[in-house]
């Protein structure tokens, strides 16, 4: 399993239809459990570390790609996991209803580093 999806159910149906896992997320606390069985095999019906298998039968993600919203939910947890430089890499995504207010673009962040606007 390289990549998987926390987020919107429309989002999760269509990363499905790439072949991408993915699970819904609707509140901080379904997004919370999500992202820890992903990062850390985390179950919490379990109550135990589980092996994170994806539908290929491989162990672990690569790449974790959430929406702007399941972003927001989770917080310090995740900037943490950022800035610990584990895999899964995050990919942050604007959701169906689009990009939340506040929230840079791509090309304003790599402008803002470059300091060069045209």
């Amino acid at each position: 399993m390289d990549y998987y999806f926390i987020g919107d159910a429309e989002l999760v149906t269509a990363f499905r239809f790439i072949g991408i896992d993915g699970t819904l997320a609707f509140n901080a606390e379904t997004a919370r459990a999500a992202f820890l069985r992903i990062t850390r095999g985390w179950d919490e019906t379990a109550g135990t570390v589980l092996p994170v298998t994806g539908a290929d039968g491989g162990t672990g993600c690569r790449v974790l790609i959430l929406t702007e919203e399941a972003a927001d939910w989770l917080g310090d947890e995740l900037t943490q996991w950022q800035l610990g430089g584990e895999y899964p890499l995050v990919v942050e995504i604007p959701g169906i209803q689009g990009r939340q207010s506040g929230r840079k673009t791509l090309v304003d962040s790599i402008r803002e580093a470059v300091g060069i606007h045209v």
